[in-house]
């Protein structure tokens, strides 16, 4: 049986959800933007079969919110009567504690059941134009049930693998948030520190793979990542602390010309790393 699938938000994510759930399900995929150029590009190459309204909503199997956090929350305060008790509601937040808290307590009111996911997937692009089908090979898909039925997370697993995505975890708003403040936010936080160095206008000729690997998530939609800085900003600013007092127990050591302790140091991080096997 077809699923009907509604995509709140056609940017970088849900422009590559819906152009895999085209090429590789059967699924009926209805879009909704505020963008018309956006609706406009998705239905032109197929990736949305129409422009989705509250209808649509009603009539969904999944829907996927695809917004900033705080619009995910108002798109369903203001469409709270369009959902069905049959359908799912899932988003694709960077954050999870504040919009899984918000998004649970809507469902209780609207009758309908949410589970939060988190694609790990992406690039230094945005825009429907950045989107591609192939987003989620391999990935991993993070479930943040919230309370969700067992049936519910299993269906959005299942339907990640159907995307590409290749395991899938479970865990808690708050773990996860703590987590990507470690492993997404600090990058991105570093990335544009380093370019900031007056250096950087002049790198061409002097840089290679190693300022390739630390610039490249520089290329930042600035609106998206200060809100969900800042939303998680306890978790981040921990890791932002940990990072500065390892940068500067670098800086003592090449400072005070101190090869030993600078050696220890950067031992330390490199049998960390041959840990992970990564």
């Amino acid at each position: 049986m077809k699923k009907n699938i509604v995509i709140v938000g056609l940017g970088l994510i849900g422009g590559s959800l819906a152009k895999a759930f085209t090429q590789y399900t059967d699924c009926r995929v209805a879009g909704i933007d505020t963008d018309p150029a956006a609706l406009e590009a998705a239905l032109a190459c197929g990736a949305v079969t129409k422009v989705g309204d509250d209808n649509d909503l009603r009539s969904a199997d999944i829907v996927y919110l695809c917004l900033y956090p705080q619009a995910d929350i108002d798109f369903v305060k203001g469409h709270l009567s369009a959902f069905s008790p049959h359908t799912i509601v899932t988003d694709v937040c960077g954050i999870k504690t504040e919009v899984c808290r918000a998004l649970t307590a809507l469902s209780k009111k609207g009758g309908f059941p949410y589970c939060g996911a988190h694609p790990m997937a992406g690039t230094e692009k945005h825009g429907f134009s950045a989107s591609r089908a192939d987003l989620f090979q391999g990935a991993s898909y993070i479930l943040v049930p919230c309370s969700a039925p067992a049936q519910v997370q299993e269906l959005l697993r299942q339907t990640a693998f159907t995307l590409g995505f290749g395991r899938s975890v479970t865990t808690t708003p708050e773990e996860h948030d703590q987590m990507i403040a470690f492993t997404s936010q600090l990058p991105h936080a570093l990335a544009c520190a380093y370019v900031m160095s007056p250096r950087c206008l002049g790198h061409r000729g002097f840089s290679a793979g190693s300022y390739r690997d630390v610039s490249r998530v520089a290329n930042i939609n600035e609106v998206m990542w200060a809100e969900l800085f800042l939303d998680n900003r306890a978790a981040l600013t921990a890791e932002l602390d940990t990072l500065l007092e390892n940068l500067s127990d670098i800086r003592s050591a090449v400072a005070e010309n101190d090869r030993n302790k600078l050696e220890a140091l950067l031992r330390q991080g490199r049998l960390i790393k041959e840990e992970l096997g990564e």
